[in-house]
């Protein structure tokens, strides 16, 4: 499976068009507003799993007040935190963070306040694992191992088939959904309360939202299987609770896996329609990968190789969109945002090589230095011969 092509002469993505600034302001730092909040600029941190929690209570602790307030330092205008848990067994591992209790909030908002103190939005991306479940840190991983009998617990998913290489996990029935919908609800409550600016529902991956989305992995026959109207119902309900319980004026995204990679699977198409109905939902801006869902699925890895699938769904669907994968450079973000291809870009490994990435791109497009830390400005390069 080939990477979408676009429409010759489509217009431009609606906030690219629509970017305020001046007009010789490069357009990857012209500001956005969605809703109520606007974001200085369109260099955005994705959520970057760090299964770093020590006491694996899923309380975040310095290790992720410094890894995204360096970030927020460095000039990005988004910081989305890591895929966090909204109940202990959605976790990926038990070193993971979660948002189920108040004692969570309570640290997340430490984090948060030292985001906004440095310009930046904060965001957080709420997350149920399923199948994907009780593994073993990124840094700990055993190959092909759950630890289910060091701690770990049974996995749940839309029906009971096992991700390659995992145990096989219970189906949830009608009651266990009703209960993700509602820490979903809750885990929202909390994210307001612990001071973040942005909420994100996690759809893609092959998490538990993206298990009952794709036909590979939901075989269910009931009101949340079949049809692609059936398939998408946990993640409409999701956004709508979630809605009702952050109120009108704070945005809420979706990240979505536009493809499984894999013929009969997931695609673009079908995410450009539920894109459509999420946004009916109570959803602003959509945040878009692949893949995840299949193990060794093929995927042509490369310079910017996600980006096609964030334009598809944004001219398609009608929506806004962020572009992640493989992006590296400023001249490629730029790029992306002022064609209209999308309307942010995500970047994820460049940032965590180089935190101030945003304050370096801002410096090679000519952008200037609104966003460097006071305590930072005898280090611009301006002042320094003009080298970065």
């Amino acid at each position: 499976m080939s990477a979408p092509s676009t429409a010759a002469g489509a217009a431009p993505a609606s906030a690219a068009d629509a970017a305020s600034g001046p007009e010789d302001t490069p357009a990857l730092f012209r500001p956005i507003t969605i809703r109520g909040l606007e974001i200085r600029n369109r260099i955005w941190v994705p959520p970057l799993c760090q299964y770093s929690v020590t006491r694996r209570d899923g309380v975040p602790h310095d290790w992720h007040l410094v890894h995204l307030g360096s970030m927020a330092a460095g000039g990005a205008g988004l910081v989305l935190a890591e895929a966090t848990a909204v109940s202990p067994e959605g976790r990926i591992s038990d070193h993971d963070t979660g948002l189920w209790n108040d004692e969570q909030a309570e640290a997340w908002a430490r984090i948060t306040r030292f985001i906004r103190s440095q310009g930046a939005a904060s965001g957080i991306q709420l997350a149920h694992a399923g199948r994907k479940a009780s593994v073993w840190p990124e840094h700990l991983r055993r190959p092909g191992s759950q630890p289910l009998d060091e701690g770990g617990w049974t996995t749940v998913s839309a029906s009971a088939v096992a991700f390659d290489g995992l145990r096989e996990p219970v189906a949830l029935d009608e009651a266990d959904i009703l209960q993700v919908i509602a820490d979903f609800r809750a885990a929202a409550r909390r994210a307001v309360d612990a001071g973040f600016d942005v909420v994100e529902v996690h759809a893609a991956h092959g998490y538990l939202v993206h298990q009952f989305l794709s036909p590979l992995s939901n075989r269910r026959d009931d009101r949340w299987g079949g049809p692609l109207e059936h398939r998408a119902r946990l993640l409409l309900e999701i956004v709508r609770t979630v809605r009702a319980e952050i109120g009108d004026r704070m945005p809420l995204f979706v990240r979505f896996s536009a493809t499984d990679w894999v013929e009969g699977g997931w695609d673009e198409a079908q995410t450009s329609t539920v894109a459509r109905w999420a946004e009916e939902a109570g959803a602003d801006f959509f945040d878009i990968s692949t893949g995840g869902l299949v193990r060794d699925a093929g995927i042509p890895v490369g310079p910017g190789y996600q980006a096609p699938f964030a334009e598809y769904v944004g001219r398609h669907a009608g929506v806004e969109v962020s572009a992640v994968g493989r992006i590296t450079t400023a001249e490629q973000a730029e790029q992306l945002v002022a064609s209209g291809a999308a309307d942010a870009v995500m970047l994820g490994k460049a940032q965590m090589r180089d935190p101030h990435f945003a304050m370096r791109a801002a410096h090679e497009l000519g952008a200037g230095t609104s966003m460097w830390p006071v305590q930072y400005l005898r280090a611009r390069p301006e002042v320094n011969g003009g080298d970065w």
